[in-house]
């Protein structure tokens, strides 16, 4: 992810969500840090799908291609974290048709985010 304003990005992500900092790397050319984000997967959804996704956690289509999410402990604890951290509230936590409660959020260097957290 390229942000423009690169400290803000990294205290959202390392410090408010959480992501451990495997490495940090600062050049004359500019600076890097890559964060630990545990497992990951791709979740690859036809226009179809990701219509009923977004529906499902906001009652309308606004991502964009790519949205990240997050499985969190305490979906309305995360989403608060991130809002008093800079990230814009696009849809306040919901239950969805999968059982897990779900926040949509516009983070920093406008990442949209999922933080989910699994009620079953």
């Amino acid at each position: 992810m390229t942000a423009s304003d690169y400290e803000e990005a990294v205290t959202f992500y390392r410090d408010v969500l959480g992501l451990q900092e495997r490495e940090a790397y600062a050049t004359p050319d500019g600076r890097v840090t890559i964060l630990e984000a545990g497992r990951a997967t791709l979740e690859i959804a036809d226009p179809a799908q990701a219509e009923f996704i977004d529906r499902a956690e906001v009652g309308s289509r606004v991502a964009g291609h790519v949205r990240v999410a997050f499985e969190v402990d305490d979906a309305v604890a995360a989403t608060a974290a991130a809002t008093g951290a800079g990230a814009r509230v696009i849809a306040d936590p919901t239950t969805t048709p999968w059982n897990s409660l779900n926040a949509r959020l516009e983070g920093p260097a406008g990442l949209q985010l999922t933080l989910f957290e699994e009620l079953s």
